[in-house]
């Protein structure tokens, strides 16, 4: 996760950084249970939706609003909420009577890419870009 650049001194960007390393950490888990036979991998997909569902509506209904209102990364956040949708299409309509775990790992694949996009593209850009009333906004000031 980003460390290098100080966004993660703005409240949000440092909420959903801490977010992604605990969403990483899950879908980790998730494919060592995968790739190894775990009977436990089901159960594993949930506690990452768990975490990832929240997390995505966050970035979606927050940060991403103030961005697209802002105007100069609008082709960016549109990339990557066609992103969220394209791994929540995967992993949240997942088939528990006939899974497919090599579409599951492929998905994950995407998420690490998508989640090294945000932490080292989109959120230090964020900040240089966004005015501080945009700020503002997103921690309720």
């Amino acid at each position: 996760m980003c460390n290098y650049c100080g966004c993660r001194e703005f409240p949000l960007i440092g909420q959903l950084s801490v977010e992604h390393e605990a969403i990483a950490n899950a879908a980790g888990r998730l494919r060592t249970a995968i790739t190894s036979g775990g009977a436990d991998a089901v159960a594993l997909l949930d506690e990452l939706l768990a975490l990832l569902m929240p997390h995505t509506d966050t970035e979606e209904r927050g940060l991403f609003v103030e961005l697209r209102a802002e105007g100069s990364l609008t082709e960016a956040v549109d990339r990557l909420c066609d992103e969220h949708d394209d791994i929540h299409g995967v992993l949240g309509t997942f088939d528990r009577a006939a899974p497919d775990w090599p579409t599951v790992l492929a998905a994950l694949d995407r998420l690490r890419r998508h989640i090294d996009n945000e932490e080292h593209g989109l959120f230090p850009a964020a900040v240089i870009a966004l005015p501080i009333p945009a700020w503002d906004r997103l921690t309720g000031r």
